[in-house]
């Protein structure tokens, strides 16, 4: 039986055709009715277009490395009910940089099978022009938190890295994270509301789990925390 008092908060943005952010190159998503109960057919059933990195999903060190791990690879303990350390960025503004010193007051509580989440309040721009202006992880701040057993880095932004088309393409906390072979999860929503639950952020966990995408580079997750009962 389910817990009536447990509180989960879905982190994971809704995939609507025609409104969800995509990066260049990427696939856009659409889900187009190719059965209809409506016009005689016996079910409903759609035939989905959709990225390895639509919407809330998950890099795995594939992603950049030819030889890495590949997303149906993955140590599903890092991502199922993992203990999490909810960090509150929302203080930093457009393109500023998250420093070690951010993240300091957590270090005593990283180590290895805890996932960071990086809660920048960047969601709320989810689909408009501004999204892409986040504020980013400094790569030096990502190699500390990995070398303290650090697997699982997310963002409820595009990236944890700075984009920025002036400057070219910026993949340092992807080398770093992903190269430690740790996991990135971009586009987490919600998560201020975490914070604004009163749930004890000692006490959160998350759940970040992958399709079993057989050798592939990422995936859509349904992304969800709630407050363990221990």
């Amino acid at each position: 039986m389910s817990n009536p008092k447990m509180k989960i908060i879905d982190l994971t943005h809704p995939l609507v055709p025609s409104n969800v952010f995509s990066c260049p190159g990427h696939p856009a998503y659409t889900a187009d009715r190719t059965m209809n109960l409506a016009k005689g057919d016996l079910a409903n059933v759609h035939t989905l277009t959709i990225g390895t990195h639509t919407g809330t999903h998950i890099d795995a060190p594939y992603h950049f490395f030819e030889n890495g791990i590949k997303v149906d690879e993955l140590d599903l303990s890092l991502l199922t009910a993992a203990p999490a350390i909810l960090v509150d960025v929302r203080s930093k503004r457009a393109h500023e940089v998250i420093t070690w010193e951010d993240l300091a007051p957590y270090v005593g509580r990283m180590k290895s099978g805890v996932a960071v989440l990086l809660c920048t309040g960047w969601s709320k721009y989810w689909g408009q022009s501004n999204y892409t202006d986040h504020p980013y992880l400094d790569g030096e701040a990502s190699k500390k938190m990995v070398d303290l057993g650090v697997k699982v880095v997310g963002i409820d932004a595009m990236s944890p890295d700075e984009v920025d088309p002036k400057k070219g393409a910026c993949i340092d906390v992807h080398n770093v994270v992903l190269g430690n072979g740790g996991v990135i999860v971009e586009n987490l929503n919600r998560l201020e509301e975490i914070i604004e639950s009163g749930i004890q952020l000692e006490d959160l966990v998350v759940s970040l789990l992958p399709l079993r995408l057989t050798s592939l580079d990422g995936s859509p997750v349904r992304a969800v925390a709630w407050e363990s009962s221990r």
